[in-house]
């Protein structure tokens, strides 16, 4: 009998005041990935603890949940593990403090080319999509949030 695996991954976006949205580039396995910040849920970890987490390990920065925003809601294999489906929960967030963090604006502009590298950059809202992410999920939710940002009345 084959075993298959579920491997649940929690992101956040985070809105500054510009309007503009919060990307992670990272080098993984030798490959350039942009994509939300966030990562693995751990066992016996919530969602939202998770999100928590990584958003500390990864900027040192505390944020809070707003609301959900989305849920895969279709079959999406990894693209690291093709015996693993990825479940991806996205959350709006908000810094509990100041937020502070180095970005930088160059695509992929890593210090050091070291495996599990990463820089951080603001992309405006206004010109945000699908081609801004690497991975099938988070371009969905790249689109997403174009559109909702049109509902909202973000200036283009």
């Amino acid at each position: 009998m084959e075993i298959q695996k579920f491997n649940v991954r929690v992101y956040g976006i985070l809105i500054n005041e510009q309007n503009q949205v919060l990307l992670t580039d990272e080098l993984i396995k030798g490959h350039e990935i942009t994509k939300f910040p966030g990562g693995g849920l751990e066992f016996g970890e919530g969602t939202i603890d998770c999100i928590i987490r990584e958003f500390m390990e990864e900027t040192n920065n505390e944020v809070e949940v707003i609301t959900h925003f989305y849920t895969t809601d279709y079959f999406q294999i990894s693209a690291y593990n093709k015996e693993h489906q990825i479940i991806s929960i996205y959350y709006v967030v908000r810094p509990v403090t100041t937020f502070e963090i180095t970005t930088t604006e160059k695509v992929f502009d890593f210090p050091n080319r070291t495996d599990y590298a990463q820089t951080f950059r603001w992309v405006d809202l206004t010109s945000i999509s699908d081609r801004n992410f690497t991975l099938a999920i988070d371009k969905k939710v790249g689109a997403m949030l174009r559109d909702a940002s049109e509902f909202m009345g973000v200036k283009r």
